[in-house]
């Protein structure tokens, strides 16, 4: 068989397409192929797509392709230029490559595959490209996803924060809990910015989502109370989010008792941290004894740990009543206890307990939300961090967006 013959086949080359030549440099591991248009060739024209003769052609060009037995391949051509009477000169896009990338549409599909299991820079050195080549191929692959994505207002919805850095930095996520992807990242987290997500659709597309998971942020409630019909109904503030409000005040009555302890000479509640944030069932076996005889003591700590575990409680009633009924009984105890930081987080709860009743109706969490936050706060430890807020997005959207991101193959 031909080496014209072999690397036709090898890379796919379709009439009127042709490969003419190959060359193959075994010192330098590469392999270069020439690919022509067949003599008289006529193309559809790029604007109304009638067929046009050939009017000329550009200056040779090359796409990197994948390696062939372990030597870098390269395509060469210099692509034609139709005229057509309506629209004039028009220059013909190769049927192996996307429009602008000098790579093939087979590797690109293989560099995404690889940017999709490392970082940028672990891309470039799997595969022999430069950080600008490998980012202009996640970046296209993006934009290409959000093209074809289609239209559609998710029936449940997580809302939720990420932190570009340091600083009070932020981009806001909405997500598809139902899906697991991220819908919209848009920068800061007001009212106006989710808001935006919002405004995309129409009141009766809005009227179908059927439940949002939020954390207590006034303005994502002042946002979603503005644009989605029937709001208070479909708001469920995260039970994670909710409890964390009664654990950061167990460590804040902590705190200070150990202050006022350790001032006696009493280093009882050093390094016991954790054991009070811990659920119960998830002390290690190795301090639950210590734990044991901590909590045993008479200390505010314990009574502080005591209401935030029964608290745990409210959450495994069925009916929305009952779960009423139990945080009634909760909150009394709660703000009789004269430990000031569970006073408060207890009037917190109280304040917005009609968006904690809601779980029981529609029994969401911003889990999935904060899964995805996991990963990419994964994805920010492998970059060293991102100082640009488009390419913060851009990773964003391309690992966590559930998008379309390969090039389509296209006939020659």
């Amino acid at each position: 068989m031909e080496d014209t013959e072999l690397f036709t086949k090898l890379l796919g080359i379709q009439p009127p397409w042709r490969v003419t030549r190959v060359e193959v440099t075994l010192a330098a591991e590469r392999i270069d192929v020439w690919v022509e248009e067949a003599p008289g060739t006529a193309f559809p024209c790029a604007g109304c797509a009638k067929l046009a003769s050939v009017y000329d052609h550009t200056a040779e060009q090359v796409w990197r392709h994948l390696d062939t037995c372990q030597c870098q391949t390269y395509l060469h051509a210099r692509l034609p230029r139709t005229t057509c009477p309506g629209d004039g000169v028009k220059q013909i896009h190769p049927p192996w490559a996307e429009a602008r990338s000098q790579f093939t549409r087979g590797f690109e599909r293989r560099l995404i595959d690889t940017l999709t299991e490392c970082d940028v820079t672990g891309g470039t050195r799997l595969t022999g490209t430069s950080w600008d080549e490998a980012w202009g191929v996640l970046a296209r692959a993006v934009a290409r996803g959000l093209a074809r994505k289609v239209k559609r207002v998710p029936a449940r919805i997580g809302i939720d924060e990420k932190a570009l850095g340091k600083g009070q930095h932020y981009e806001s996520l909405v997500c598809d809990l139902d899906r697991g992807t991220v819908e919209y990242v848009v920068d800061d987290r007001t009212q106006a910015s989710l808001e935006s997500y919002y405004r995309q659709f129409t009141p009766e597309e809005l009227a179908t989502v059927e439940a949002i998971a939020m954390d207590m942020w006034d303005p994502y409630i002042a946002a979603t109370k503005a644009c989605v019909p029937d709001a208070p109904a479909k708001i469920v503030f995260d039970r994670y989010h909710a409890t964390t409000q009664v654990t950061k005040a167990v460590d804040t009555v902590r705190r200070r008792e150990h202050k006022v302890l350790a001032a006696q000479g009493d280093l009882r509640l050093q390094g016991t941290r954790y054991l009070w944030l811990w659920n119960h069932e998830k002390v290690p076996a190795w301090r639950r004894e210590e734990f044991e005889s901590v909590k045993r003591a008479e200390l505010k700590t314990s009574r502080a740990w005591a209401i935030k575990e029964s608290l745990r409680g409210f959450w495994n009633y069925v009916y929305p009543k009952w779960a009423a009924k139990y945080f009634t009984a909760w909150y009394f105890w709660a703000t009789h206890s004269r430990l000031t930081p569970i006073i408060a987080a207890a009037k917190t709860l109280k304040r917005h307990l009609a968006n904690l009743l809601t779980y029981f109706t529609h029994r969401i969490t911003n889990a999935t939300a904060e899964g995805i936050n996991s990963k990419i706060q994964m994805l920010k430890l492998m970059a060293c961090g991102y100082r640009n807020r488009d390419h913060y997005k851009t990773v964003i959207y391309f690992h966590c967006g559930g998008l379309d991101l390969y090039p389509r193959p296209e006939a020659g």
